[in-house]
């Protein structure tokens, strides 16, 4: 059965912001999520490409290797590639309104 874009995006949300102690994917830091096509196990090699809430973000190491492990996790993914990108660059308006809500943000 193909893996949805919306199940990979489930998994990302088990990635916390260290520092806001909000998901990545409610933060509105996950910008792409490309499922490839099934290989001959049945699996898919995922892309992801996110950003950081700044470019010297300090737990972005942390950020990006939480979501190759969120997304490896998944007994649909063979691996996943992620690329963190700037342009365009994050701004609170990408939050969901129960990460703004969490964070005071109106």
């Amino acid at each position: 059965m193909a893996l949805a874009e919306d199940k990979v995006r489930e998994a990302l949300k088990e990635v916390i912001d260290p520092e806001l102690y909000v998901n990545i994917v409610d933060l509105g830091l996950v910008y792409v999520v490309d499922v490839g096509e099934e290989n001959e196990n049945g699996k898919h090699d995922v892309h992801v490409e996110m950003t950081m809430t700044s470019p010297m973000c300090p737990a972005g190491p942390q950020l990006v290797a939480g979501t190759k492990a969120a997304a490896e996790s998944l007994d649909e993914v063979e691996a996943c590639n992620v690329k963190v990108v700037m342009e365009p660059a994050w701004t609170p308006e990408r939050m969901t309104d129960e990460a703004r809500d969490h964070l005071g943000i109106f």
